[in-house]
């Protein structure tokens, strides 16, 4: 039912606004009842690019009269009063917002496994391509229990996607959490230059690195869903002040040999798996072939962003999350003996032992005696980063290609082996450094691997420089023609168990 890519449904999808009024009443009582699905009384003309268009938020994202939990205890049966900033502009534009998408507790993870919901599964751990492999090579008695997990935070707004339940979906990007699911789903993960975007409404995590990541199967349509969301916000300081040329149109780059691709050295990891290893060589020479000067370049202080990050996130992690005491919003215990055995049960029940753990080592941080020594030394070696990223662009290159993640997606047993603070540490290595430098990066997937899961690769451009990102991204996207995740047996297996309810109601009847 939905196509490839946001024009594909043209006609069909954003024509269904103006066919409602011919819906039968009670179909148009059950849609005007729904707190997910917002619409407008026809009139007769498109709201705009995204009228009649499915997409899914992260539930991090506060909605006006939708519970936003973050995937906690703590904000169980929380209900804000207001729209996030994208949130409110994805409405004005037409959009329909087809519900909440599930996601690592407050987004602390890279796997979407530790959140209250339960974990998110990898749409892919269902596809014709990698059943066919794993056919080939059985690995496991139980096929049930040998699901995939989608990568994270975003996890359940890349399976949304990937499952065509929607053309895109809102994710947040912290660390990687956008583009790490991407690259695991088969999408299109795309982190913003931070301030092209408002944060205003998004549950922070870490201000000074937190944006709103897009979610979609083509770039296109994340530069589509870009021209709706950028721009300046009054309730965002962050944000840029002057006005964004709009849309975000993006010209069919036909020539290459005037871009420099750098490649970073730092990147080729011992981790790294030798598949991820070879398409990110091939991708090299793609380039290369076409015309394109591609360089080796030199990020020297690359092997310290992981514990830089580390430092600095739950630094900002302790401060966010010392707003949920349950006094005004959110969990509050029963206990009453005083305030703060109140506090102290409160955020014990409220928080799972992932965001317990960062809070404390946040604390650690961020005591006097510490203070200098860590907190204060990080925030240098950030600006040491970022430097290694402005003095890669001055020496002529116009976008860095990397790996996105160490390997394809993994096994959710497998997964679970490591701890949540040891995998976000492993997940995060070509992502998280990106944040701190607030440059815009895209997962492009590139291939599936042998065990036909897809694989992708990470364009870093320069600050600001989004539409041009977005443009080598296209190209590079037309050259690999990634496939389409094929889910027809799940398709099938679903019409299936439908036809069989249909009778067995018949027989009833009768």
């Amino acid at each position: 039912m939905l196509g490839r890519s946001l024009r594909e449904p043209d006609f069909e999808t954003k024509s269904w606004l103006r066919r409602r009024m011919s819906c039968p009443p009670p179909v148009l009582k059950l849609i005007s009842a729904s707190p997910f699905i917002h619409y407008t009384k026809c009139r007769g003309q498109s709201l705009g690019d995204l009228d009649g268009i499915p997409i899914a938020v992260k539930d991090n994202f506060s909605t006006s009269g939708i519970e936003t939990t973050c995937a906690s205890n703590m904000l169980k049966g929380y209900i804000p009063p207001y729209n996030a900033t994208v949130v409110q502009k994805l409405l004005d534009q037409g959009a329909l917002l087809m519900g909440k998408t599930n996601l690592d507790e407050f987004a602390m993870g890279s796997g979407s496994t530790d959140g209250v919901f339960g974990p998110v599964k990898n749409p892919w751990s269902y596809s014709k391509q990698y059943r066919e492999k794993r056919k080939q090579n059985p690995h496991s008695e139980n096929e049930d229990s040998d699901w995939l997990i989608t990568g994270g935070s975003s996890g359940g707004s890349a399976a949304a996607v990937s499952a065509f339940t929607c053309y895109a979906a809102l994710g947040s990007d912290t660390g990687g959490s956008t583009r790490n699911p991407a690259a695991h789903c088969g999408l299109v993960g795309f982190k913003p230059s931070y301030g092209l975007v408002s944060r205003h409404g998004l549950i922070p995590l870490v201000n000074s690195m937190d944006v709103p990541g897009i979610l979609t199967r083509c770039v296109d349509d994340a530069a589509i869903v870009l021209g709706a969301l950028a721009g300046p916000d009054p309730r965002d300081s962050t944000t840029v002040h002057e006005p964004i040329n709009k849309p975000f149109m993006l010209p069919s780059l036909a020539d290459v040999s005037k871009l420099c691709i750098g490649i970073p050295k730092e990147y080729l990891v011992p981790e790294l798996s030798s598949e991820v290893q070879s398409l990110w060589s091939k991708a090299a020479d793609l380039f290369e072939s076409e015309g394109a000067k591609v360089i080796e370049v030199s990020l020297p202080h690359t092997s310290y962003s992981i514990v830089c990050y580390h430092v600095l996130c739950t630094s900002e992690v302790a401060s966010n999350m010392a707003r949920f005491d349950g006094l005004q919003y959110g969990h509050r215990c029963d206990i009453d003996v005083s305030t703060e055995a109140m506090y102290a049960a409160t955020r014990r029940e409220g928080f799972n032992d992932v965001v317990r753990g960062r809070i404390l080592s946040g604390n650690f941080f961020l005591l006097k005696e510490n203070y200098e020594n860590y907190f204060v030394k990080a925030q240098k070696v950030r600006r040491l980063i970022a430097n290694d990223f402005v003095n890669a662009f001055n020496s002529g290159v116009d976008v860095l290609l990397t790996p996105t993640t160490l390997s394809e997606a993994v096994p959710y047993l497998e997964f679970i082996k490591e701890d949540n603070r040891t995998r976000s540490a492993q997940d995060d290595i070509f992502t998280q450094a990106v944040n701190m430098a607030g440059l815009p990066a895209v997962s492009i997937p590139v291939a599936l691997s042998n065990q036909g899961l897809p694989i992708g690769l990470q364009f870093i451009g320069r600050a600001f420089c989004d539409q041009q990102l977005l443009t080598v991204a296209k190209w590079f996207e037309k050259q690999v023609q990634f496939p389409v995740i094929q889910l027809q047996e799940l398709m099938d297996d679903c019409s299936a168990v439908l036809e069989n309810e249909k009778l067995a109601s018949v027989s009833l009847k009768q």
